[in-house]
C-alpha cells in the first residue's frame, strides 16, 4: 500500500469512528439526562517517527505528518435544560450532582430523574433499577399512603422523610458511560452538601445533545470520510496504470 493510501485509509477510519459518536448523540436527543460525547482527533508523526527511527523537526519527508487518529472520547457533562413535565415522580437536580441508583449490586449515577414507583413501593429508574437514599437502602414508601417530594430531593410520608442520594465525583474524569444515560464511578463519591441540594419536582433535564450541531458535524464528517474514500479510489487507480505501464513494458 502507498504512503498516500495509507494516509487516506487512516482518515476514513477515524471519521468513521467519529460517525458512531455523532450518530449515538443524535439517538439520544430526547433521552433525559444524556451527556454528549465528542470524538477528538490528533495529528499524527509519520511512522518512522513514532518508531523512534527519526526524531520530529528534522525538516525531512518523516515531518510531512502521518495523517490523523482519534485521540480519545470525552463526555461533555454540561448540564441540560429543565423542562416541566407535571409528572409527580419525574425529578431534576438544579445545580451539580448525580442521582445513585443500583444495578447487580453497583452503584450507578444518572443526571436522568424520569423515575416510577414500582407496585410495592420501591422508587426505580426508568429502567428499573432502584433509587437510593442518603442512607444507602432503595427509596420505598407505603403505595396506598400519600406522599410528597421536597426541593431538598426528600420525599415525606406520614411524618417520614427519606431523602435521595445526591452525590459527586471527586472529578467528572472518574465517571465511564455504562449506556445510555448511565454512568459508573470508578472512585468513591461524595454527598452533595445540604445546603447546594436542590431538586425539582415535576421537571427532567433533558439531553445535552443540540440535534442542529450534531447535524452539521454530521454532515461534516460524511464529507471528510467520502473525500478520504475517493483518495484511496483515486490512488489505486493511479498504483494500478503504473503497474500495467511497467508490465506492458517489461
Amino acid at each position: 500500500m502507498s504512503y498516500g493510501m495509507y494516509i487516506s485509509a487512516a482518515g476514513a477510519d477515524v471519521q468513521s469512528a467519529r460517525l458512531q459518536v455523532l450518530s449515538n448523540n443524535l439517538a439520544n436527543a430526547d433521552t433525559p439526562g444524556f451527556k454528549r460525547e465528542i470524538a477528538i482527533l490528533q495529528a499524527r508523526h509519520a511512522e518512522s517517527i513514532e518508531r523512534g527511527d527519526v526524531a520530529a523537526g528534522q525538516r525531512g519527508i518523516e515531518d510531512v505528518g502521518g495523517g490523523v487518529q482519534l485521540s480519545e472520547t470525552v463526555t461533555d457533562f454540561s448540564v441540560g435544560a429543565l423542562r416541566e413535565t407535571g409528572n409527580r415522580t419525574d425529578l431534576a437536580i438544579n445545580g451539580e450532582g448525580f442521582f445513585m441508583v443500583e444495578k447487580d449490586g453497583q452503584p450507578l449515577l444518572t443526571r436522568a430523574g424520569n423515575f416510577h414507583f414500582s407496585t410495592t413501593g420501591q422508587l426505580q429508574s426508568e429502567q428499573g433499577y432502584p433509587v437510593m437514599s442518603l442512607d444507602g437502602g432503595p427509596i420505598t414508601i407505603d403505595p396506598t399512603q400519600p406522599w410528597n417530594f421536597n426541593e431538598d430531593g426528600g420525599i415525606e410520608q406520614a411524618g417520614d422523610k427519606q431523602l435521595l442520594a445526591l452525590v459527586q465525583p471527586a472529578s467528572l474524569g472518574d465517571l465511564v458511560k455504562a449506556g445510555g444515560n448511565m454512568f459508573s464511578p470508578l472512585a468513591d463519591v461524595n454527598p452533595v452538601p445540604a445546603a447546594d441540594r436542590n431538586v425539582k419536582n415535576g421537571y427532567l433535564e433533558q439531553s445535552g445533545v443540540k440535534p442542529a450541531l450534531e447535524m452539521m458535524e454530521l454532515i461534516e464528517t460524511s464529507r471528510a470520510y467520502e473525500a478520504n474514500i475517493r483518495m484511496i479510489q483515486s490512488q489505486d487507480q493511479v498504483v494500478g496504470s503504473l503497474v500495467n505501464r511497467v508490465l506492458r513494458q517489461s
